[in-house]
């Protein structure tokens, strides 16, 4: 089923091109994995479970390459991903120019889809992508190129087998098993964990703390004093949402003695890097990622003035936070600049890979091997985060820790944000996502052929379709 949003007027002729481009290039192709099934039941060749921007652009790519593809996504439809929901900036970070999802046809980029509604001249005067706006691009996206999401199903287990994977799977119609001979994780930044918090966040009551990509009324916040816990851009946000709704006052309590002014990831926006990470040494995929983790990412200037426009935004300098108590229904903090009292706290401290916070990944979780597993940390390298990533093969496929362990874990496989350090950043993010969905859609077909050349080779001496019929010469006598 699609997306039902209204469709702008001025879209139908690049619709018509995006028609055109695909006839002109003969595609999608036709399917061509041999149907099986299993007891009576059909088996897809991929199942996709996440309908964001990453699952869209691998479902269209894979699609494109005649594949039996469904996505899953818990969300309401064209509500996939965080860009209406618990993301609160006004405008995307990436460059407007950055082609996303598009998979190299230029009448799939935000670029065409904008132009053809509001005209070039007002592309030239858009400085960023607003967020709401681009959540209406992929609706769009999802809509022109027919991409299959069952909305508001939720994934509650993954178990591998021998020659396929069983999805159990609850919709509004109960629970069921789907059976596909690949399943691909597109789920984002939370991939295959969740929120990161500190060890004394346990001591503020629920009511009373929150992390950065919780969906909550910032309204209730109105009157309220507020820390934010962070300097990034996801604290710049929620200072600045919890402001226009009216807070008392927003300290942001920031750890480092400065804010990080330089984002050390753009160092890599090359070609290279994008092709090229995943055939570097361990070591150096392990010093790259460690260095851009201890740099850190600044966040984007506009979001910071968003907060220091207004006059109750405090920024906090070499402020860590070192524990936490209540004292009624206030919270107090020990800061290294002495103890603050607040009615709310809310964490902009990222995510961490963890297995047991996401029940449906218990059967595989004991299996999967990450790079803590085999790897070696550097002398002042270490990382939790990168020790915990999940250590993938070149299709982006979990690997056992030990070797036989859980037949069929390879057929499950990370397009999200903790496949990062062995693949670079293709899988979530906007400026490589199409290298990324290219990148592993392509690979699925080579392993699905590989696995079925039996078949495909009985298609070879079974196809008979003539192309010379014998009547078109006549034998020469001697």
């Amino acid at each position: 089923m699609t997306a039902e949003f209204p469709i702008p007027d001025g879209l139908a002729a690049l619709e018509a091109r995006v028609r055109q481009d695909y006839a002109w290039l003969d595609l999608p192709a036709k399917p061509w994995v041999p149907e099986t099934s299993i007891a009576g039941q059909a088996v897809l060749d991929a199942a996709i479970v996440g309908g964001g921007m990453a699952g869209l652009a691998l479902a269209n790519a894979m699609k494109n390459l005649g594949l039996r593809v469904q996505v899953y996504d818990q969300a309401p439809a064209g509500f996939e991903g965080p860009w209406a929901t618990t993301a609160r900036m006004e405008t995307l970070r990436s460059p407007k120019q950055l082609t996303g999802p598009a998979l190299g046809f230029p009448a799939l980029t935000f670029r065409a889809w904008f132009e053809s509604q509001f005209g070039a001249q007002a592309w030239e005067e858009l400085d960023k992508i607003p967020r709401l706006q681009w959540m209406d691009y992929l609706r769009w996206y999802r809509q022109v190129n027919g991409i299959a999401i069952a909305n508001e199903h939720e994934v509650l287990d993954i178990v591998p087998s021998a020659d396929h994977v069983r999805l159990r799977i609850r919709g509004a119609q109960g629970e069921f098993d789907m059976l596909a001979r690949h399943v691909v994780l597109a789920t984002g930044r939370a991939g295959l964990g969740g929120p990161s918090l500190p060890d004394w966040a346990q001591a503020i009551a629920s009511g009373a703390r929150a992390h950065s990509s919780d969906v909550m009324d910032y309204a209730e916040l109105r009157g309220k004093r507020v820390a934010v816990i962070g300097a990034g851009a996801s604290a710049m946000d929620s200072a600045a949402t919890a402001l226009e709704n009216g807070a008392l006052g927003v300290d942001l309590l920031i750890r480092r003695a400065d804010i990080p002014r330089v984002n050390k990831g753009k160092g890599l926006g090359s070609p290279g890097a994008v092709h090229g990470t995943l055939g570097l040494p361990d070591e150096w995929k392990w010093k790259i990622r460690h260095y851009i983790g201890e740099q850190q990412v600044p966040p984007p200037r506009g979001s910071v003035l968003r907060v220091s426009r207004h006059a109750n935004a405090r920024f906090y300098l070499d402020a860590g936070v070192q524990g936490a108590a209540m004292d009624g229904t206030q919270v107090i903090l020990q800061t290294k600049r002495g103890e603050r009292r607040y009615d709310f706290v809310i964490f902009a401290t990222g995510f961490k890979v963890d297995w047991r916070s996401r029940p449906e990944y218990r059967t595989i979780a004991p299996a999967i091997r990450v790079w803590g597993d085999r790897f070696a940390e550097p002398a002042g390298q270490e990382s939790q985060e990168l020790r915990e990533s999940p250590d993938l093969g070149d299709l982006f496929e979990f690997q056992p820790r030990e070797p036989g362990q859980m037949p069929g874990l390879e057929r499950v496989h990370c397009f999200c944000y903790p496949a990062t350090l062995t693949h670079g950043q293709v899988s979530g993010d906007i400026p490589a996502i199409s290298d990324g969905a290219l990148r592993l859609s392509q690979g699925l077909c080579r392993q699905l052929f590989v696995e079925d050349a039996p078949i495909h080779f009985e298609r070879l001496q079974a196809y008979d379709e003539p192309e010379v019929y014998g009547d078109e010469w006549a034998p020469a006598q001697d």
